[in-house]
């Protein structure tokens, strides 16, 4: 798959618990897309 510019850091963040559900659903669009958000949390995006 290839991955969006930001999907790494956007990952990290998630990771880490520097951000949350929220914070990452608002990247999408943005830094990452709605398939990226659901490898990043394990949710489906909404």
């Amino acid at each position: 798959m290839n991955y969006s510019k930001n999907f790494s850091k956007v990952k990290q963040y998630y990771d880490r618990k520097l951000w949350s559900l929220t914070k990452v659903a608002s990247a999408v669009g943005k830094w990452i897309t709605a398939e990226e958000y659901e490898e990043i949390t394990g949710k489906e995006f909404e």
